[in-house]
């Protein structure tokens, strides 16, 4: 077995594993931090497949950004885990109905995909270019990737909207009304009488007996 082969192994039997802890991990954390090994690994095959640039997105952009978004959700948010469990086995039955249906449409594709493979040389300079990804991109597979990016914005913002609820023991202002004070509404000039105490001393002595 060459090296190249058993690294590929390695970085699969991992994330295999990674992938199965994200899904049956008790705590929420740690679920998300399996979730990271496993996208570590999935850039580690990336590696192997000399797709070096789809690899450091993977580590750049999923591992460093929308991991760390997702980390910072669940802790603001104090899931109450024992809550969520208690109807588990309810739910049971729609998720496994779910999940064959995903199985069997992946399948569906690769195997269409594995019938028509056509082995060609190509040229392994041109893997994981950035040049020949955005052609891709941006011409055959343009309406995926902007449904893609209008369900990620739909994700940050409910994110956003769940973080951002009210909460008694926190203090909050509109940023709205502090933009629009005046100086008058900040300081308020009182006009009063002056008062002399030395005066009144005076007086009080004359009226004395």
């Amino acid at each position: 077995m060459e090296f190249k082969t058993a690294l590929f192994y390695v970085f699969a039997a991992i994330m295999i594993l990674a992938a199965t802890r994200v899904i049956t991990a008790r705590n929420p954390v740690h679920a998300a931090l399996f979730l990271v090994l496993a996208f570590f690994n999935a850039a580690g095959i990336w590696m192997l497949l000399e797709a070096e640039f789809l690899a450091i997105v993977l580590v750049l952009v999923y591992v460093g950004a929308v991991m760390v978004l997702f980390l910072f959700v669940v802790m603001m948010l104090d899931i109450d885990t024992e809550k969520l469990r208690e109807n588990f086995w309810g739910y049971l039955p729609v998720a496994s109905f779910v999940g064959v249906i995903i199985v069997l449409e992946m399948a569906a594709v690769l195997w269409r995909s594995f019938l028509s493979f056509d082995q060609q040389a190509v040229a392994a300079g041109n893997i994981g270019g950035t040049k020949e990804l955005g052609l891709l991109i941006y011409t055959k597979y343009i309406y995926g990737f902007e449904i893609a990016a209008v369900i990620l914005l739909v994700a940050i913002i409910a994110a956003v909207a769940l973080t951002l609820r009210k909460r008694k023991d926190t203090k909050h202002f509109d940023p709205a009304d502090a933009v629009r004070v005046k100086r008058n509404d900040r300081l308020k000039i009182v006009k009063i009488d002056p008062v002399t105490t030395r005066g009144q001393a005076e007086t009080e002595v004359k009226e004395a007996p």
